[in-house]
Parts: structure tokens; sequence; C-alpha cells
């Protein structure tokens, strides 16, 4: 089984390099928005960036920095496929995948302002924001002394494999092709 977890910045790709790996690879799809998701609405709170933020800190300060992945890596063993895991966002998270055998992070990144279009062409209910809140909601995200916060600059940092993806969805195809070549 190899575990591939996915970390980057807001509408960078995250989504595309998982719909390729589930497509074309057959790795099964876990996600860290769908588990926060669940718990908000189990808890009746709006499904938003900013409540997605604040649930994920808080079951990680109450449990450990990587809860959240630890539950989602628990699930993928119960399946024994290859798995993708979406999206890392802290240390604590990559140094409990680095703990288990065939894991490998994969970051994906591009200019802000390729992001934003994206972002606002995929339309998700935490993507309703102008340009300045998503380089605020960002810049909040990138860098942290708290480890049960989101640190994603030191996460992608500690990527095996990085991934450009300022260009065509097939030129980062391509390079996740390549990637995948060396891997499996």
């Amino acid at each position: 089984m190899i575990i591939i977890g996915i970390t980057g910045t807001i509408g960078a790709g995250k989504g595309t390099l998982v719909e390729y790996l589930n497509q074309k690879a057959h790795f099964r799809h876990f996600s860290v928005r769908d588990f926060l998701t669940q718990e908000i609405l189990r808890r009746q709170l709006p499904v938003n960036r900013d409540t997605m933020t604040h649930m994920a800190n808080e079951l990680r300060a109450r449990h450990s920095s990587s809860y959240i992945i630890d539950q989602l890596y628990q699930q993928a063993v119960q399946h024994n496929d290859n798995a993708v895991i979406e999206s890392i966002r802290t240390p604590g998270e990559v140094v409990s995948l680095r703990a288990k055998d065939n894991f490998f992070l994969f970051a994906i990144d591009a200019e802000p302002a390729i992001r934003y279009q994206r972002i606002v062409a995929r339309a998700s209910e935490t993507d309703q924001v102008d340009f300045q809140t998503f380089l605020a909601n960002e810049a909040r995200e990138m860098q942290t002394s708290d480890p049960n916060k989101q640190n994603l600059r030191q996460c992608i940092a500690m990527a095996d494999y990085h991934f450009d993806n300022n260009g065509s969805r097939r030129e980062l195809e391509q390079q996740l092709q390549n990637t995948l070549e060396h891997i499996l």
C-alpha cells in the first residue's frame, strides 16, 4: 500500500492531483475537507474556510497535531489500497505519515492570481471571497509556531515532490505521471 499526501497553497491544484491519482492510478481518496465538513455539520455550524480552520485547529489541540490525518490514515489502512490523503497542513501530520511505510508527500503551488481565478471558478462554499481575503486566508495558513495550526510553508518544504501548476492541466498531469513512474 502506497500513501500519497498532498499539500499546497489554496487553489494550487490539490484536487486536480487527487482526481488524476483516483481516476488514472486508482488511488482511493481520503479528504481532510470531507472529514471536517462532517464534524462541522454534526455540530450544526456554517461550512466555510474560517469554521474549517477553527475546527481543524481545535481537533488538533484536543488530540494531537496529526489527529485528522491519523484518522484518515486508519481509514486507508482498512481498505488496504493505494491511497491519497488531501490535504496535509501541519508538520506533525507529515511526521506522523513519514513514520509509516511507503509514504510520499506531494506539494503543489502556482502564482496567487492564477490560484484565485481557479477558486472563483470552482465556487465551493469556502471560496466565496475577494482577492484580498484570499491572500489574508493564505497568509494565516502559511506559517505559525503553534504545532496544532496550519503551517503550509513548512509542509511544502518537507515534500518529496514539488509540482508547479502555472501551466495547463496537461502539463501538470505530465509532471504527475513522471513522478508516479519513479514511485510505483
